[in-house]
């Protein structure tokens, strides 16, 4: 199977439906079939092979679609990267990968010129109309090449404590089922549907419940390149969106927008909230202003993602991220001895069945490590209820979830310790708001050190991508130690009042 078989699919019943939309630019089915076959060509042409690595810098326009599935569709690998990636995060990525070429957006291009060039890769600039151009010579590849069910066609970056990111290898068959499960069980979508499409699609969230599940239901899905709560519901609005998708934080966002209420959102069914957990007051307050159904779920890069859900069928049970879905299994075991907990007691979330990733790219050890006798040890903590659904305790890994993105720790305090007048640095999420959690940097300087917080944050800014850097950064003469001389950053204080500069 090839996962590019579902634009090939949707060309063929119903061609001329939207398939994408940007603002006042549609691409019908035909059109994305047509276009990443020519993609697939222009590949072809270039040399690629099948299992050949394809890296992709694109946000959320339809020529992210039209790439993805012409990499597919020509028997490549995709390696999605989050176009705010510096240079040297670039690098790492294509090394890593072993990627052969690099599509980046023109709005990022000189970041990765940058990497691509330091990584010996070549480097492909995507503009609107300029790509076209670039594709319309290639002969058009007719068919998706074939691919085996456990072929790998995607491969998510994603970190742990180490702060060294690991390649999820997702296959066509992990990709293909999880997608057909929300749109078939989970949201229901039919080719009437307008989806909102603002989760990253770099992200397996947005590349599975919303552009996979938008193709595979013949559903057109309506894109947002950089959120904005104004610009969402005006989509929402002028382009009937049905089906919204996305991250706690968009939700409370979009509840305290001004002027809200002008907005005509009455076509909306149906909410799929993911990412982290939605906060019971979010959630609450979302449902009276908006009036429709929110459906929480669970899932991770290394599960396709979907894990568990609640759904239109079972009914939302506030608080729960729901049941397993068709054909997975969740277990919660006790960490001491790796027993299955009883109903009610806390404990790691592990789960198996399709969804779960074929393993780590080129790290032997750590899928081993992350996968044992067929289950997938997610570092999450939760319960299960008597009647099975899921309950979000906390995490085991040590990860800021800054609105919806993930940041690692150790990965910011290397960077930290990078700056000559840094002795010890401890980065840690501090509750916000509107985020969820903010990056925060409790760092003690060398004697005699003369830098301020402001010049740390941008220390860190132009090394890292935009999400990641602390906004927050105060000093501190000691940071909490362990026996072994290890950072205590559950000891760590948090500062007080709006200034977190002062030393």
């Amino acid at each position: 199977m090839n996962l590019a078989q579902l634009v090939a699919d949707g060309a063929r019943t119903r061609p001329d439906r939207p398939a994408l939309r940007l603002g006042d630019t549609v691409v019908s089915y035909r059109t994305l079939d047509a276009r990443s076959a020519q993609t697939a060509g222009m590949l072809r042409e270039r040399g690629l092979r099948p299992g050949d690595r394809v890296a992709l810098m694109l946000p959320n326009v339809p020529e992210f679609a039209l790439v993805y599935y012409g990499v597919l569709r020509a028997g490549g690998i995709v390696v999605p990267m989050n176009p705010l990636l510096k240079s040297r995060e670039i690098v790492y990525h294509l090394g890593d990968s072993g990627a052969r070429l690099l599509f980046a957006w023109h709005d990022f291009a000189d970041e990765a010129r940058a990497g691509a060039h330091e990584a010996d890769v070549d480097a492909v600039v995507v503009a609107p109309g300029v790509f076209e151009e670039r594709i319309d010579s290639a002969a058009p590849l007719a068919e998706p090449a074939e691919r085996r069910d456990d072929d790998t066609a995607v491969i998510l970056y994603t970190s742990g404590t180490t702060g060294r990111p690991k390649g999820a290898e997702l296959t066509h068959a992990n990709l293909d089922r999880n997608c057909r499960i929300a749109a078939a069980e989970l949201i229901r979508l039919t080719e009437d549907d307008v989806i909102f499409g603002g989760l990253p699609l770099f992200h397996a969230f947005g590349q599975t419940c919303t552009l996979n599940s938008a193709v595979v239901a013949g559903a057109c899905l309506t894109l947002l390149p950089r959120f904005d709560a104004a610009q969402a519901l005006e989509i929402v609005q002028r382009h009937g969106v049905t089906v919204f998708a996305g991250v706690p934080t968009v939700y409370g966002r979009l509840v305290r927008e001004p002027g809200r209420e002008a907005y005509d959102v009455s076509r909306l069914r149906v909410c799929v909230a993911g990412g982290a957990a939605l906060p019971a007051q979010v959630l609450d307050d979302f449902r009276a202003a908006f009036d429709c159904a929110v459906l929480e779920g669970y899932g991770l890069s290394e599960t396709s993602p979907i894990v568990a859900a609640n759904t239109l069928e079972s009914g939302a049970r506030p608080g729960s991220v729901g049941l397993p879905i068709s054909g997975v299994q969740v277990r919660v075991v006790n960490a001491d001895d790796g027993r299955e907990a009883p109903p009610g007691q806390p404990g790691e979330i592990t789960v198996r069945g399709h969804n779960v990733m074929k393993g780590y790219w080129q790290r032997p050890a750590e899928t081993a490590a992350a996968i044992r006798d067929g289950w997938f040890h997610t570092g999450d903590l939760g319960r299960l209820d008597k009647d099975g659904y899921l309950w979000l305790v906390g995490r085991q890994k040590d990860v800021i979830i800054r609105g919806g993105y993930n940041v690692y720790p150790r990965e910011v305090e290397g960077v930290l310790y990078e700056h000559p007048e840094v002795a010890d640095a401890a980065v840690v999420g501090i509750p916000d708001r509107d985020l969820g959690e903010e990056v925060g940097a409790a760092v003690v300087l060398r004697p005699g050190a003369r830098t301020t917080a402001e010049e740390l944050r941008a220390f860190v800014k132009g090394r890292v991508a935009a999400y990641k850097y602390p906004r927050r950064v105060w000093f501190v003469d000691t940071l909490p130690k362990g026996p072994t001389g290890k950072i205590l950053k559950r000891e760590v204080a948090l500062p007080t009042g709006s200034d977190a500069g002062a030393k």
